[in-house]
């Protein structure tokens, strides 16, 4: 098969803008902007303050950094019987903690039920998906948007 036609495939190393200090900004705004999103069209799910807002993302930011890679480690059969719709229940988990966390720590951070988490959550993927491959694009690769060279 010819290097570079539609089929071939080539491991590259990440690239150090994505894992510097504004890329990690850039995902704590996403995370943000996801959170804020989704409270505003999920009824049941409210963040009440800034300030909650912004505790919440970063308490959200750090459960699926530490917990959700170890849950999901443990439920991959799960989610490979299910043709990856356990990852769902998953990110609803992964919501409903953030809000149990936020609750102990006393923000205005709350999820009322399944349904609220589960709508949340699903509000939150689609959006922090949206967005990250925006801000790919158009924040921390900026160059890599021009056409390559043809030879």
């Amino acid at each position: 098969m010819r290097r570079g036609s539609y089929f071939s495939w080539e491991w590259r190393p990440p690239r150090s803008e994505d894992f510097g200090i504004f890329g990690l900004v850039v995902r704590f705004l996403v995370n943000v902007a996801a959170l804020w999103v989704a409270q505003a069209l999920v009824r049941g799910f409210d963040v009440n303050t800034p300030g909650a807002l912004l505790f919440g993302a970063v308490i959200f930011g750090a459960v699926n950094a530490l917990i959700r890679p170890v849950v999901a480690m443990f439920s991959c059969l799960l989610t490979v019987l299910t043709l990856g719709l356990f990852t769902l229940i998953i990110n609803t988990a992964m919501l409903g903690l953030t809000a149990w966390i936020a609750g102990k720590l006393g923000l205005a951070f709350h999820v009322d039920g399944f349904i609220a988490a589960f709508l949340g959550a699903l509000v939150i993927s689609l959006v922090s998906t949206i967005l990250s491959h925006w801000a790919k694009a158009n924040v921390l690769r900026p160059a890599s948007r021009r056409p390559p060279d043809a030879w």
